[in-house]
């Protein structure tokens, strides 16, 4: 299977897989602050992907050359997580899914300042059409509502937090010095874990443990082991192989993924204009995915 290929299938994965936060998370955001949960949650992942790379492909010494870099893609990931967890505390799952489908918009503006990734014709079509299906369902197919731009104050939050995500794609292929996707990641996720740390003590210090109910916990070990440990590694192999937007075009399955976990943890299914949404982001991840013509560097 060609490298590109699997970059495409690692990003099919990792769709279905950050669809489980939202869900999981609109579940705990009011139980704790987003720092002392995402906390311990990159120290465990960290601590994952760094045993699973000492034990298979190992972690080379220059894999520390200017470590800088994972300050860098470490502070875009945990700025990305901490707010998505503060913005879930008012925002709805699939509403806050849909700002995430915006990210590929970012991401291509951001590859082509920082990569000079071209976006095609074919491809500024699809993220148009994206968008729209995505503004709609963060204004609940409501007419009114997007005329008069009223965004909830999660969606906000939320939308900074994606901005810094699409930062982070195309700045793995300008940062990455030959590492590999797992060494790469253990740096990273190392640096996000220590920074999210740093800044959250406060928070970290004032959280009862011992108070916290199951649902925290299991947020935090769904999180630490296939939100950040197995995505990282998925994440940072398809953004070696993939352009930046075609990466975050898979952005656009994340509404339909949450629906399914929505509805798996037993709640009704969105009404049926807010789905008319969810489709045309499905329709704009085809055209990207059908458009091979993308310069890539």
């Amino acid at each position: 299977m060609m490298p590109a290929a699997r970059g495409h299938l690692a990003m099919l994965a990792f769709s279905a897989l950050v669809a489980g936060s939202f869900a999981l998370g609109s579940l705990a955001a009011g139980y704790i602050a987003p720092a002392a949960l995402n906390a311990p949650r990159f120290v465990l992942a960290a601590m994952l992907v760094g045993a699973g790379a000492a034990m298979t492909t190992g972690i080379p010494r220059s894999t520390w050359r200017a470590p800088w870099r994972y300050l860098l893609l470490g502070g875009a990931m945990g700025l990305y997580f901490v707010l998505m967890f503060e913005g879930l505390k008012t925002a709805p799952p699939v509403s806050a899914a849909a700002v995430f489908t915006l990210t590929p918009v970012m991401a291509g503006l951001a590859g082509y300042v920082m990569l000079r990734q071209i976006t095609t014709p074919r491809m500024a079509l699809a993220l148009a059409i994206g968008a729209m299906g995505a503004l709609w369902v963060i204004f609940r197919a409501d007419l009114g509502a997007l005329l008069a731009f009223e965004v909830g104050r999660g969606e906000v939050i939320y939308f900074w937090g994606c901005a810094a995500h699409a930062i982070y794609t195309p700045l793995v292929r300008l940062l990455n010095r030959g590492e590999r996707p797992v060494a790469f990641s253990f740096g990273t996720m190392l640096a996000a874990a220590g920074l999210i740390t740093l800044a959250g003590w406060s928070d970290i210090e004032a959280t009862d443990w011992a108070a916290l109910p199951g649902i925290v916990w299991i947020t935090l070990i769904y999180t630490a082991l296939f939100a950040t440990a197995l995505t990282f590694v998925l994440l940072q192999y398809a953004s070696l192989h993939l352009p930046s937007a075609k990466v975050m075009a898979y952005t656009y399955l994340t509404p339909s993924w949450v629906i399914c976990w929505q509805v798996a943890l037993g709640h009704p299914v969105p009404g049926g204009l807010v789905l008319a949404g969810i489709g045309l982001t499905v329709v704009a991840l085809f055209l990207l995915l059908k458009d091979e013509t993308a310069v890539l560097r």
